[in-house]
């Protein structure tokens, strides 16, 4: 599984697990809403809400998908 399916999973996700997507900067971008976030051709674009901030992230530099929920986080590398 490639790193777009991982993070369409978790998108797709019933109900929706909030998420972590880490660069390879070791920058941590929070997903707390799938309707934020778009899958594009070479790269994620994540908006962050109510506000006029966006990141995208090149899927290469994306180093892996950690769960948001309540327990310790887990890594899931690309």
């Amino acid at each position: 599984m490639n790193i777009v399916d991982i993070i369409r999973e978790r998108l797709n996700r019933e109900p929706f697990e909030p998420f972590v997507i880490v660069s390879s900067s070791g920058r941590a971008y929070e997903v707390r809403d799938p309707r934020l976030v778009v899958l594009m051709k070479t790269r994620v674009f994540i908006a962050e809400p109510r506000s006029d901030k966006w990141s995208e992230v090149p899927y290469l530099h994306v180093a892996g998908v950690e769960s948001l929920s309540g327990g310790p986080r887990r890594r899931r590398s690309a």
